[in-house]
Order: C-alpha cells, then structure tokens, then sequence
C-alpha cells in the first residue's frame, strides 16, 4: 500500500473529521477547530492519500517562523493502513517542515495509554520531559510531553 502525501485544505475537512471522530472518540477536535487549523498562517497539514483517493491519515505541525519551536498538533492513521510506516512517514515530512522553518525543538504531547506511539516519537529522537496529569478529557488519562532537539535531517523526505 502507497500513499501520496500533501498540504491538506479546506476541501479535505470532512475525511479528516472522519478519521478524528474514528480514533479519538472521546476527545476529537471540533470540525470548527480543524478548520481554523487548516487556515492559520502558522500551520501545516498533511493528508496521506491512498491510491483509490481515499484519505488514510493526516498530521499537523504548529510553526511560526522565526519562532524557533514547533509543536506537533496532531496526527492519526487509520487501522486498515497502520503498522507500514505511515506515521513515521508523516512524522518525518513535519519534521522536515520544522526544519524549513527554522524550529530547533519539537514538542509535542502524546497519551500515557499509547505506548506504540510514545515508541515511534522516541524512535525519531523525542525525549519525555514532562507529564501533564489528566490532559486528556474527559477520560482523565496523562500526557507524556517530549521534545526533539532539531539537528541535520536524516530521513529526509523531498
């Protein structure tokens, strides 16, 4: 299975709701969130799309340029599609983006119950330094906050 990845627009919100209402049924973003994601002038979504058009995962990255710090938004892949890299495919191309944008840390928050993708993060070089009790609601569960230090790619997708 292949996919082909790109800048995700208004047009893509339905299937991106899709899949956020599918694998985060307690604590989805609203369609009017993800909206206002798409469109703000700091972001960058990615949607990975399937060969028959449908829309496997997406990801997104907070950047303001000249910030220098990055934060990962947001990032889900559907079942049929997971466990073939997808995700670290779309991990890399938003750490890619950081880098273009000059970020030399990535932060991002992940479920203390996901330990598949603490896995992944720690895989690309994120580092836990913090646990932020009950974040997710309402079931009450901790987010792991990690930290990548930005250096040269490796794993550079163009």
């Amino acid at each position: 299975m292949s996919w082909a990845l790109r800048r995700a627009t208004a047009d893509d919100l339905d299937a991106i709701m899709a899949i956020e209402t599918e694998m985060f049924p307690t604590d989805a973003w609203s369609p009017e969130l993800m909206a206002a994601e798409l469109a703000g002038p700091h972001g960058y979504y990615l949607v990975a799309q399937a060969a028959d058009g449908t829309v496997d995962g997406y990801a997104g990255l907070l950047a303001p340029r000249g910030s220098g710090q990055a934060d990962i938004q947001t990032i889900a892949v559907v079942p049929r599609a997971r466990r073939r890299g997808l995700g670290r495919t779309l991990m890399l191309a938003l750490l890619n983006e950081a880098r273009r944008r000059e970020a030399t840390e990535v932060f991002l928050e992940v479920r203390a119950d996901n330990p598949g993708a603490q896995a992944l993060y720690a895989a690309l070089g994120f580092a836990e330094i913090a646990v932020r009790p009950n974040y997710y609601q309402p079931d009450g569960v901790d987010a792991v906050v990690m930290r990548l230090a930005v250096t040269e790619p490796h794993g550079v997708l163009t």
